[in-house]
C-alpha cells in the first residue's frame, strides 16, 4: 500500500474501490516531495513516471488522467485519451476514474447499485459553474441514489478569497453566503460546505469525508496556495468485477 494513503470511509458498495493519495512515497525530489503525480508542474519527467508506476501497481488498470482546466465538461473515462475535462465516469470494471489535485477539491461519486461511479475535480471555478451537477447528470441514476465523499481539499480557515468568488456562489443560491467568513477585504471560502450545498440541492445527502485541509497539513498535502511550486495528488475510483 502506498504510505499514508487514505481510503475512504464511506457505505460504498462492496464493488466500489477508492484510493486518495498522500504525497509520500514517491521518488520526486523536494519541493515535490515525493509522490507527485502531475506532470505539468515541472517534476522530471523520470519521476513523475516512476511514481505514476507506483501508483499503477494498486490498481487495476490505468488511471484516466484527465487534462484538467477548471470547467465543468464530463467524459467516459471508457474512452481513454487525455481529454480536456474536470470530471469522468465509468461503468465498467476495472476503469480508474481519477483527478488531481493540491487545494482544488476532490469528489468521489457513486450509486447505491455500484453499476457507475465518478471522480470531480472542484476548484472554486468549477464548483460555481456547475461541475458537480453535471458529473451526477452524466452518471444517469437518481441523485437520492448516490453518495459523495469529499477528499483533501484547502480548508475554511485557509482559504482566502475576493468578493468576485463570492459574488459567482451567490449570483446561483444566496444561501451560499453562509460558506463566506469576512476577513478584511476579503473572505475565508468554506469549499466543503459549498460543495455539501451544490450535493444537497440536487438532493444527494449522504456526503462523506471533508474533515481535511491541504494548507495546514504540510506533512501529509500538497497545496499549491501555501507552496507555489508542488505537486499533486490523485483521488481515484473504480469497479471492482461483480461478485
Amino acid at each position: 500500500m502506498l504510505q499514508q494513503a487514505i481510503v475512504p470511509q464511506w457505505p460504498a458498495p462492496a464493488r466500489v474501490c477508492a484510493l486518495q493519495t498522500s504525497r509520500h512515497g514517491g521518488t520526486s525530489l523536494s519541493p515535490y516531495d515525493s509522490l507527485n503525480l502531475g506532470t505539468h508542474v515541472g517534476d522530471a519527467a523520470a519521476c513523475v513516471a516512476a511514481n505514476r508506476q507506483l501508483l499503477q501497481a494498486v490498481l487495476p488498470g490505468k488511471p484516466l488522467w484527465l487534462q484538467q482546466v477548471h470547467g465543468t465538461v464530463v467524459v467516459e473515462a471508457e474512452q481513454g485519451g487525455q481529454p480536456n475535462a474536470d470530471a469522468s465516469i465509468a461503468r465498467e470494471a476495472g476503469v480508474v476514474c481519477a483527478v488531481l489535485t493540491a487545494d482544488c477539491l476532490p469528489l468521489l461519486l457513486c450509486d447505491d447499485a455500484g453499476s457507475v461511479v465518478g471522480a470531480v475535480h472542484a476548484g472554486w471555478r468549477g464548483l460555481a459553474a456547475g461541475v458537480i451537477e453535471a458529473a451526477v447528470h452524466a452518471m444517469e441514476v437518481a441523485p437520492t441514489e448516490v453518495m459523495a465523499w469529499l477528499g483533501p481539499a484547502i480548508g475554511p480557515q485557509a482559504f482566502e478569497v475576493g468578493e468576485n468568488v463570492r459574488a459567482a456562489f451567490l449570483q446561483h443560491d444566496r444561501a451560499a453566503d453562509s460558506a463566506f467568513v469576512p476577513r478584511a477585504d476579503k473572505y475565508l471560502a468554506d469549499l466543503y460546505l459549498l460543495a455539501r450545498q451544490r450535493l444537497e440541492e440536487l438532493g444527494i445527502k449522504r456526503i462523506y469525508g471533508g474533515e481535511f485541509c491541504t494548507y495546514t497539513d504540510s506533512g501529509r498535502f500538497y497545496s499549491y496556495r501555501r507552496d507555489g511550486q508542488t505537486g499533486r495528488m490523485a483521488s481515484m475510483i473504480w469497479l471492482s468485477d461483480p461478485v
